[in-house]
């Protein structure tokens, strides 16, 4: 076995100093510039990595886009992933608006925040299945139809409306003023301030749809068609469960609690037969670089042979695994009879270098650092039907 080594390393500026923060025009806050740190990587000098998009089987996807100033990676990922859905199922090409999910996901929030007098995390994260959660409850629209972005805004800052939300929130929370109209109200003239208020119609072919008559009619996705799965062994197996995340701030309980061989083999399987898959983990890991595009597990932290149950709950338990990024699983290859995967990234470290927006993740970092994942039901047959009777 050859052992990888620890490096340290000194922080870089990339993309998002070099190009977000550069296109926000109200960017003048000196705590937005990194400080000089030094942290732990692998040391990958004079390693190769299967890094090559034409060595995989890929699958149609819109271009890379970035998230800009925003929390809202769950979003982009699951919105990516339901425009590959729409093309593998009908053959339609269709960018579709990320920020008109984010916007009703806020809403969403305001009327948890309501219900439970507070006691929720708010947050710009989410999960991937927010999207699906959105997309039935209010539909969705083209990104021609909804920018999120303000005049002349060439890339998202949610940084101040966040701020205002939170604040405003803390304020109804100490004064005790549960209107949930005034709320709701309130919260969505901030919003619109901010990302612009979304269409109530849209125009496709001529023909004016309402946001769920456009779901329906003109994309033909059906959002109970998917499912979502996690891998615990502080939960029983099989059975649906909750994920336990922050990021989860409505603790849906409809995650499918699977064997981690069943976790990683649906995974294979999907992407093999022609399925994309929504991801959301930890990416905060020595073996994710940045600038060599590789997401791997190095030897010091687990050798290879010893990813199992058993270490993957010991890193979820002590919470040194977590999620804290959704991404797009879009095409694989394999190397020496191991799966490694392509990954479509909205975060600003994806466009740090080429190929931009994406990033190849080895078969053995989706079974440790990967928490769940959202795929279409045909894909994830064989496991569901052990489950569904």
């Amino acid at each position: 076995m050859i052992k990888d080594k620890v490096v340290y390393k000194e922080a870089k500026n990339g993309f998002y100093q070099d190009s977000v923060l550069q296109g926000i025009d109200d960017f003048k806050s000196d705590s937005d510039k990194p400080e000089v740190k030094i942290y732990i990587a692998t040391d990958l000098s004079g390693k190769s990595y299967p890094t090559d998009p034409k060595n995989y089987t890929q699958y149609w996807h819109n271009p890379p886009l970035s998230q800009g100033r925003t929390g809202t990676c769950w979003s982009f990922a699951s919105t990516s992933y339901m425009e590959s859905e729409v093309y593998r199922l009908t053959g339609a090409k269709v960018k579709l608006s990320e920020i008109y999910f984010v916007y009703w996901e806020y809403v969403e929030r305001a009327k948890y925040f309501v219900k439970t007098r507070g006691d929720m995390y708010f947050a710009e994260g989410s999960e991937a299945n927010a999207v699906i959660k959105n997309m039935r409850l209010y539909g969705a629209v083209p990104a021609s139809a909804y920018s999120g972005k303000l005049k002349g805004q060439k890339f998202h800052d949610h940084e101040a409306m966040e701020k205002e939300l939170s604040s405003y929130l803390k304020l109804v929370k100490d004064q005790n003023a549960w209107n949930e109209e005034a709320i709701i109200s309130t919260v969505k003239n901030i919003l619109n301030f901010y990302l612009g208020e979304p269409p109530q119609k849209v125009m496709v072919k001529d023909a004016e749809y309402t946001p769920l008559e456009y779901v329906e009619k003109v994309l033909q996705l059906k959002p109970m068609d998917y499912f979502s799965f996690m891998s615990t062994k502080s939960q029983t197996y099989n059975q649906k469960g909750e994920l336990m995340e922050p990021d989860n701030w409505w603790h849906c309980k409809n995650y499918y609690n699977i064997h981690l061989d069943d976790f990683l083999s649906t995974i294979k399987s999907a992407v093999t037969y022609g399925y994309t898959v929504s991801i959301c983990g930890d990416v905060s890991e020595p073996g994710y670089d940045r600038f060599a595009k590789v997401g791997m597990i190095p030897t010091f932290d687990i050798p290879a042979d010893y990813i199992d149950e058993d270490s993957r709950e010991y890193r979820l338990n002590n919470q040194t695994t977590f999620d804290d990024h959704c991404i797009h699983l879009i095409g694989y290859q394999v190397v020496d009879g191991k799966y490694w995967f392509m990954i479509k990234d909205s975060g600003a470290g994806g466009f740090d270098a080429d190929p931009k927006g994406y990033r190849f993740l080895s078969e053995d970092y989706i079974k440790l650092k990967i928490i769940a994942f959202m795929v279409y039901k045909t894909a994830a047959k064989e496991v569901l039907d052990k489950i569904i009777k």
